[in-house]
């Protein structure tokens, strides 16, 4: 990766905003993109980094008539992000409300819209109900983890020692995969019983012992998959992977389910769906119902190095980079 000055900005095309980009997020799914696995991205590098961003109109192009500068917006573009300038198709992005903070606002985008969609589109849960959230201290981690407190579940994590405490911070209940088996510290804990989700973006071996920690009736969603950041996978190997263990699983009389879910592959099918959920999360944001685990704000620059970090799995929460540092 390297840094690239050009020198002048972009002009919007009609029917476009240019946005002059505050925040971008970072995180593992950047580094797979990074490493030519994301099966999404048909582009040969070299491209621009960044998958989601968070930023204010700058200039519209002809015929728009729904922004203006000043708008607040924000987009998962999947590339693209890491920017301070970029320009993108009215239609595609989300007015945000005035007065958030930028680094909190990318984090809806991405981390909290994925954990939201899987608490409340991918699974049915209830008030009370229990859940495994593996990789808890990571961006989407946490997101599940100070959701679901919203949402009045008791929720089990899996991370490492020096992340315990940001997992109990959520009011989450740790648990040291280094030195604990979490399929049997889920049964101890329920008392045989399971729990009514488990969400996993580990992959391989993990889904297989995620699925024995579920209660009848209960769902294992895979997403992501860290793996892939080690190179101990591809990512079409993983996918045919699941889903042949979900094809075998279909056929056990056990009552469990389970489902892999892609935020972009979700928001192509349900686009409207994808801009309610993100505004709802924003005015969440805005009523001051979330706080993101904010590990820290890096300037722009600094890209290369926060990637470097997300590779060896050091980061707790979600690293912002800020595109006008």
């Amino acid at each position: 990766m390297k840094v690239v000055c050009e020198s002048a900005l972009p002009l919007p095309t009609a029917g476009q905003l240019r946005v002059k980009v505050l925040t971008a997020g970072t995180g593992f799914t950047d580094t797979i993109i990074r490493q030519g696995q994301y099966v999404d991205v048909k582009d040969k590098p070299p491209f621009t980094l960044g998958y989601d961003w968070f930023g204010v109109v700058d200039a519209v192009g002809e015929g728009v008539t729904s922004f203006k500068p000043g708008d607040y917006v924000a987009d998962m573009s999947v590339i693209g992000g890491y920017t301070q300038y970029l320009c993108v198709d009215a239609e595609q992005v989300i007015p945000c409300p005035d007065g958030l903070n930028p680094a909190e606002a990318v984090c809806m985008v991405l981390s909290y819209t994925t954990a939201y969609q899987m608490l409340t589109r991918e699974c049915q849960l209830q008030q009370g109900d229990s859940i495994l959230v593996h990789a808890a201290g990571g961006a989407v981690g946490t997101a599940l983890l100070e959701l679901g407190r919203e949402m009045g579940l008791t929720v089990y994590g899996t991370a490492s020692k020096g992340k315990h405490g940001l997992l109990e911070h959520y009011g989450a209940i740790p648990i040291d995969y280094h030195t604990e088996d979490f399929v049997e510290r889920i049964r101890q804990q329920t008392s045989g019983k399971g729990v009514q989700a488990v969400f996993d973006t580990i992959g391989g071996g993990y889904w297989s012992r995620s699925y024995q920690c579920l209660a009848k009736g209960g769902k294992l969603v895979g997403f992501g998959a860290l793996q892939l950041t080690t190179g101990e996978e591809k990512l079409p190997t993983l996918l045919m992977g699941f889903l042949k263990i979900m094809l075998l699983w279909k056929l056990l009389p056990d009552g469990k389910a389970s489902s892999f879910y892609n935020i972009l592959g979700r928001r192509k099918k349900k686009p409207v769906e994808f801009k309610e959920d993100v505004a709802t999360l924003m005015q969440w944001l805005k009523d001051g119902k979330l706080k993101p685990a904010i590990a820290s704000i890096r300037p722009l620059g600094d890209a290369a190095a926060v990637h470097r970090q997300l590779d060896k799995g050091e980061i707790a929460g979600k690293v912002i980079l800020d595109c006008q540092a």
